[in-house]
């Protein structure tokens, strides 16, 4: 049981976006001088989408949809547009199928659409907007049971 934890575990930090970026490395304009955790609201900046680790991102090229074990991600992000209100882009979502069980499943590949939307504060940094809701929109088949066109709200 340890070893499928610690392979859980692994699996998930090798699938983390490299483009995560920490609050402190937000844009100067939305950080209070002096203290790289306090965040100012400022209209011009960006609204961010948070990954499994509490980690801002702007269009990033991978995004974890399965925090707890990995089976499921976004790759290959590419971003049409990234404003305050949404963000789309399209790329494939890689999803296990599990079978006959998840450590022996195969990962799948799906096109999808991705929507990201309402944004809001973040509770963590309450002066940062971040988005809320993701639509997934599989633009050929999708994973089974899944519905071609399904949005999730976005709890980090």
């Amino acid at each position: 049981m340890a070893t499928l934890l610690c392979a859980a575990a692994a699996m998930t930090a090798a699938v983390l976006p490299a483009s995560a970026l920490p609050v402190s490395t937000l844009p100067a304009s939305a950080r209070t001088a002096g203290t790289s955790s306090a965040l100012t609201p400022d209209p011009m900046d960006p609204v961010v989408v948070v990954d499994c680790s509490s980690q801002a991102q702007m269009r990033p090229a991978e995004y974890l949809l399965a925090c707890g074990d990995g089976n499921n991600r976004l790759v290959g992000l590419r971003w049409n547009t990234w404003g305050p209100t949404a963000a789309t882009a399209t790329g494939t979502d890689m999803v296990n199928d599990c079978r006959p069980y998840c450590a022996a499943g195969r990962f799948r590949s799906y096109p999808v659409t991705v929507t990201l939307s309402d944004p809001q504060a973040w509770p963590e940094h309450p002066d940062v907007r971040r988005f809320t809701t993701i639509r997934l929109l599989y633009t050929d088949t999708a994973p089974d049971p899944v519905p071609k066109d399904v949005t999730y709200k976005l709890v980090y």
